[in-house]
């Protein structure tokens, strides 16, 4: 069809799909690597909330082999959902989330470079943990960071080659003008700190997720098309939208845009 990407979240179960159907993301895109031959796949997002840098870069290390090199992982601070307190206790403030991330990123980062890693941190410990024959795409698969805040940010700025947002993390303000506002912030934050890491901010490609705001860009083929216009101008570079499904409160438009959008867009987009 033209899609450049197919992601799934990584989460145990997620808010209004706690009692539903819902498997496991890297299962789940090992499969799809086997019945794909060119689409890039990744996560959105993986997260220190019941991750551990060990397993998942070993994990997204074989799935990189698995898809002949179409794999990116995506990774997040995490929220306070479900998944948040399975493993007991109280979920982490935003702060501590923040701190936890840039561990996280900077020991998945060093993982998937080496054959051969020990980190010690505030949140992680590592021993001399193995990652052999080290992913297909070099130095390293890419990692994409969803950041909306100065110091997930920073962490996007340091070791991301993609940046997630879908504006106010917070949602106080999910207006159409209000996300751009927000996101044109973000996006010059970022650029601060690629500046001070010592990065081009044009090293990074910048994705938006579409679907957690006022704005319905899949109620028609021009609305999408308005909206790829604005969004590019902003300097993304990919749109991510969530399949609609009838039974979603949310994301109830009609499924055929999905065809109208590979048809009528993306050969004018590519």
């Amino acid at each position: 069809m033209g899609y450049a990407h197919i992601w799934t979240y990584d989460h145990l179960s997620w808010r209004r799909y706690r009692d539903r159907a819902w498997h496991a993301a890297i299962h789940r895109l090992t499969g799809l690597a086997a019945a794909t031959s060119t689409v890039r796949l990744g996560t959105m997002v993986a997260s220190p909330t019941f991750r551990h840098p060990v397993t998942l870069a070993k994990e997204a290390m074989t799935l990189d082999h698995v898809s002949g090199g179409r794999f990116t992982l995506g990774v997040g601070a995490g929220g306070t959902g479900f998944d948040a307190e399975v493993f007991g206790g109280r979920a982490p403030t935003r702060s501590q989330r923040a701190a936890r991330l840039a561990e996280f990123v900077e020991a998945v980062d060093q993982l998937l470079r080496r054959p051969a890693t020990s980190y010690l941190g505030a949140y992680y410990t590592i021993n001399d943990a193995r990652m052999l024959p080290g992913c297909m795409q070099q130095p390293r698969l890419p990692l994409a960071v969803a950041a909306a805040g100065p110091r997930t940010l920073a962490v996007a700025a340091r070791y991301a080659d993609a940046w997630i947002t879908y504006g106010d993390a917070t949602y106080q303000d999910t207006s159409p003008a209000g996300t751009e506002r927000i996101v044109r912030e973000q996006a010059e934050q970022l650029a601060e700190h690629c500046t001070a890491a010592g990065r081009d901010p044009d090293q990074i490609d910048r994705i938006y997720l579409i679907g957690n705001t006022a704005e319905r860009p899949l109620a028609s083929v021009a609305a999408f098309t308005d909206f790829v216009g604005r969004y590019r101008a902003l300097g993304f570079t990919d749109i991510v939208f969530h399949h609609p499904r009838p039974d979603d409160h949310l994301w109830t438009d009609d499924p055929t845009i999905v065809e109208d959008v590979a048809t009528q867009v993306l050969p004018q987009l590519q």
